[in-house]
């Protein structure tokens, strides 16, 4: 069989020797079958001989397969076909799993849905939006622009509404990221903008972050590696609960001067955050891309996100969304306009707030009882230092709680858990420190 399928036959079959076609026409045998799964694939160099091209396009075409987990192994081993269909997976998010009944689950930090607005009356406005089934692109709605505008923190360009923050930013790295060039990221990081960059196949390159935000000398460090962008969460993060100070914004942004690198914000945690808004829009506004999601706030069904930037970014990230939506919906567009005005729903928001922090902060005295030190911080979740991952995960699998693994969040292996404190009942913030201060035990 290995005879059968050796580099002649590829090349007697594959009349495009780009990288690209190459994946694709070798794509096609697979998913008709012509090459079965388990089929070896010649080496690299036999094959790039054969085709009369450099090993180094191969190689290309046998990533871009490989990233789509239709052929398996490299090295010294060789290739191998795994599957016959391309589908491409977010494997972090994919990955976390359904505890079912009687599990307390602190692994997913999503809002209390005791404490997001009515959508009722929000919704019968939307209703009687402006150009309401119009095929008209627009961006976003007037009566939009102008409640965001009042309260963003800097002026921009030019504002783009989209389907949600992740929706934001994988549309924007589609519409602006090279293949092959490399993007910064802060690490530890939303597992599903790890997932997006990923999926991407681009160089990623982590930069460090402490309880006041990304490290200026680890993101100088990456900055000789000339990234195309740099993405961190410049008001709460979403895995740790630090936020970024207003001197380490200003530090993150002398080490941008003088840079091309695009700096993307990614608010994802939104106004039920304690921390105040900020920008590197007011330094750079030709190359700041301000995301803020919705989704945690509102809610997630609303499917809202707003991004600022220069009018020629906007341009962009416009033009390739017109491959696929195209726009958000304007009955959605003019339902957030309405929430944003309510006094209800501020009232609302506040309260969320108001139990969050709480819920942070009893977890965090119930720690500290159980002799571990650690600040309640912001937002919707806490990341806690543990001597084994596993250990730790097992040991609160044990007690009936499930959290996610901290190296979900990091392109390094890190000995944390994530636990989301937003869904934690104030009953079980005893029987949680308990679990987890067993968890953060030696492993025997």
């Amino acid at each position: 069989m290995a005879d059968t399928y050796d580099a002649q036959w590829f090349a007697d079959r594959l009349g495009d020797r780009t990288s690209r076609g190459i994946a694709l026409e070798t794509g096609a045998l697979i998913r008709s079958g012509v090459l079965p799964v388990g089929t070896k694939l010649p080496p690299v160099r036999d094959l790039a001989f054969a085709l009369g091209i450099s090993p180094a396009t191969v190689s290309i075409a046998w990533s871009d397969l490989r990233r789509h987990k239709i052929i398996g192994g490299r090295g010294r081993n060789g290739a191998w076909v795994l599957g016959n269909r391309f589908a491409p997976r977010p494997t972090r998010l994919v990955s976390v799993g359904n505890f079912g009944p009687g599990v307390l689950n602190l692994a997913i930090a999503s809002p209390d849905l005791a404490f997001l607005p009515a959508l009722e009356g929000a919704l019968a406005h939307g209703a009687k939006a402006a150009q309401l089934n119009s095929y008209e692109r627009e961006r976003i709605l007037p009566e939009l622009e102008a409640v965001v505008r009042s309260t963003w923190p800097y002026d921009p360009g030019a504002f783009l509404v989209t389907n949600g923050g992740y929706n934001a930013v994988y549309t924007l790295l589609h519409a602006l990221v090279p293949p092959g060039a490399p993007v910064a990221i802060e690490d530890p990081t939303a597992l599903r903008l790890l997932d997006i960059l990923e999926d991407l196949n681009v160089p990623i390159i982590p930069v460090a972050r402490d309880r006041s935000g990304p490290v200026p000398e680890s993101l100088a460090a990456a900055m000789k590696s000339k990234p195309v962008a740099f993405l961190f969460q410049p008001r709460v993060h979403s895995v740790d609960g630090t936020s970024v100070t207003t001197e380490r914004l200003e530090a993150l942004g002398d080490v941008l001067e003088g840079s091309e690198t695009l700096v993307i914000e990614d608010d994802g945690v939104g106004d039920i955050s304690e921390a105040k808004r900020h920008s590197l829009g007011r330094r750079f506004p030709d190359r700041v891309i301000h995301i803020l999601s919705y989704s945690k706030t509102l809610g997630p069904d609303l499917r809202m996100a707003v991004l600022s930037s220069s009018a020629s970014l906007v341009e962009q990230i416009q033009s390739y969304r017109s491959f696929s939506a195209g726009w958000t919906s304007r009955v959605l567009q003019g339902a957030v306009s309405w929430l944003l005005q309510d006094a209800a729903t501020h009232a609302t928001v506040g309260k969320a707030r108001a139990a969050y922090r709480e819920r942070r902060h009893a977890l965090a005295a119930a720690l500290k009882k159980h002799g571990i030190e650690w600040e309640a911080g912001d937002g919707l979740s806490v990341l806690i230092p543990v001597i084994s991952e596993s250990y730790a995960l097992v040991t609160l699998a044990a007690h009936g709680i499930a959290v996610h693994p901290g190296s979900k969040f990091s392109l390094k292996p890190a000995n944390t858990i994530r636990v989301a404190t937003s869904v934690m009942p104030l009953e079980e913030t005893e029987r949680v420190a308990r679990a987890i201060q067993a968890a953060c035990a030696v492993p025997r």
